[in-house]
């Protein structure tokens, strides 16, 4: 229950328009601080550690609420093409796949049965349609996570600015209407869902300490690579081409040079 109550806050925290989010202020200006994320800039990279983090926080958190429609169980392991993996085993991402059912093919009487989920498949939502989604979610739609980052403006620094935001109490010259919980990084400050991620929501496979500040990387870079897991090979090629551009220049002044030695000034 606690899960599924963190993982209902964290699409309010986004504000995304679950239930319970605070009215906009037209006149309210908020500040992003920018973030170091390891994948920015033209060496930058994804931290596969890191993702490995994030993705615990969403398996544990999340997942219960969230869909991630657009990744594959396999590309936790290896990626595929152009894409870059988290590097887990094939038999951890078999694990991971086998822990939710899907819909089999009809057998010869037409009854089509479920099945684990294979490598080859979807992340499989939490809920088998929408409006069961809803009717578990006082009628809000909890949003797919696929793309979320390249969705809002300020990209990953407004994702972790939300959910570092929470503040209680409220500041004193502020009125907050009942039920809701104040967010310094959220218009209006206002939102209805509590504070998704804590100290210790979590308890991180390699041993590194589950501090707030720590989910709210790790979750942000895992949804990141799953909106972008192709950034680190085009990352790669960018380099590669700068690389050959910058010989082909020099080529082309030795050239040059060579061509026009004879020609008297």
């Amino acid at each position: 229950m606690r899960k599924q109550l963190l993982a209902a806050a964290f699409a309010a925290a986004l504000g995304l328009g679950f239930a319970g989010t605070g009215p906009a202020m037209a006149d309210d200006e908020i500040k992003l601080v920018h973030q170091d994320w390891p994948w920015l800039g033209i060496f930058g990279h994804y931290d596969v550690a890191q993702l490995k983090r994030g993705f615990q926080v969403y398996h544990d958190v999340c997942s219960n609420c969230h869909s991630l429609k657009l990744v594959a169980y396999r590309n936790l392991g290896g990626g595929g093409a152009g894409t870059t993996g988290l590097g887990y085993s094939d038999d951890d991402v078999k694990k991971f796949a086998a822990e939710k059912q899907v819909p089999d093919e009809p057998n010869d009487a037409g009854d089509v049965k479920p099945r684990p989920a294979r490598p080859s498949d979807r992340f499989v939502s939490p809920f088998p349609n929408d409006n069961a989604a809803r009717a578990a979610n006082n009628g809000a739609l909890p949003p797919d996570l696929s793309l979320i980052v390249k969705a809002r403006e300020g990209g990953p620094d407004y994702v972790y600015a939300i959910l570092t935001g929470f503040v209680d109490p409220a500041p004193a010259d502020f009125k907050l209407n009942p039920g809701m919980h104040y967010n310094k990084a959220f218009a209006g400050h206002q939102i209805g869902m509590p504070p998704p991620l804590a100290d210790n929501v979590v308890t991180y496979t390699d041993g590194t300490k589950a501090t707030l500040d720590q989910e709210a990387h790790d979750i942000v870079a895992f949804l990141n690579w799953a909106a972008e897991p192709e950034l680190d090979v085009r990352h790669n090629l960018g380099i590669k081409v700068l690389i050959f551009a910058g010989i082909l220049t020099i080529l082309a002044y030795v050239l040059k040079r060579q061509i026009w030695s004879d020609v008297p000034h």
